[in-house]
């Protein structure tokens, strides 16, 4: 793995960390800050270099949508991002991604097979002045995380983690089943009109007996550009209703993310098992009726258990 992600590193020039200058925690807190408010994204997928014989190269992958980016939690040292979708014709929200960023983390979940994140320690040279993020599905199923400093070389605003693994996005995994796996560089950049998220990917075959067959590399890129011309209102009453109910939800993963061995979901890949019945007691919440602390437990009981 260290060969591999030295060679990601060296090939997609995102080793810029390395010469970061003392940090300034009060900076990094207010660049993470920096990422709330109302865009407009575009979202860009191209796979580039092509690793196994005889492969050929995915037709590349557009998208764009409406996000707005809500603090959920801000402490110096601990920042939570949520993002929901709005549909600007009809208002409809979905609650999206969420990213989780924390200061000289100790520990992060990494994803080791297929549904399994396991927990694992962040070893001190690493985690020294450094800011690990985590980022969760719809559902606030673990992700990924990375762990990297932010840099400001010529005055832009930089965060660029080390290598780690994550499953295979909702993008792919409902046609692809050649790999299972992307070994992922994650850059984060205050722009003037926004921020973008690069993504330097490897589709990664791993297979059970330890060995892996590198498919191809991929480079992601999301723009996030400030914009007024969307009505976000209706994400924000999204959220104030439910806000404390998706605490609950948080506060029942932490119990399995936050400590070792991990978590492993008895669902199938695309996790609809659980994010169904989560999302409908959402709106249950938002709509006036009462959700009882043992449905979540109930849902939790079915689907989620420790890593082995």
């Amino acid at each position: 793995m260290k060969s591999h992600a030295a060679s990601v590193m060296l090939l997609f020039a995102v080793a810029g960390a390395a010469s970061a200058q003392p940090t300034d925690i009060a900076r990094d807190h207010a660049s993470i800050l920096a990422m709330q408010g109302e865009y407009t994204v575009d979202f860009a997928f191209d796979e580039t270099v092509l690793l196994k014989p005889g492969y050929e190269r995915a037709p590349a992958m557009r998208s764009a949508g409406n996000e707005v980016v809500i603090v959920v939690e801000d402490s110096p040292q601990r920042i939570v991002l949520q993002h929901l979708l709005v549909d600007a014709k009809s208002g409809h929200v979905t609650k999206h991604w969420r990213q989780d960023w924390v200061y000289e983390a100790r520990n992060r979940f990494e994803f080791s097979a297929d549904q399994t994140w396991q927990v694992r320690t962040i070893d001190a040279a690493t985690h020294k002045g450094a800011w690990t993020q985590c980022v969760y599905e719809v559902s606030d199923a673990p992700r990924y995380c990375g762990t990297g400093t932010w840099t400001y070389d010529n005055n832009v605003p930089t965060w660029t983690s080390d290598i780690s693994w994550r499953p295979l996005p909702r993008r792919e995994y409902t046609r692809r089943s050649d790999y299972n796996a992307l070994a992922v560089v994650n850059r984060h950049t205050l722009t003037p009109n926004g921020w973008t998220h690069e993504q330097f990917n490897t589709k990664v075959q791993r297979n059970a007996d330890g060995s892996q067959v590198e498919i191809a590399r991929e480079f992601g890129f999301n723009d996030y550009a400030r914009t007024t011309e969307v009505d976000f209102s209706p994400a924000r009453d999204y959220w104030k209703a439910t806000a404390g109910y998706w605490a609950k939800v948080r506060q029942r993963w932490d119990g399995f993310l936050t400590r070792a061995p991990g978590v492993h979901l008895k669902t199938r890949l695309d996790g609809m098992a659980m994010i169904i019945p989560l999302f409908t007691q959402a709106d249950d919440i938002q709509s006036g009726k009462k959700v009882k602390d043992e449905q979540i437990d109930a849902v939790f009981a079915e689907f989620v258990e420790k890593a082995r």
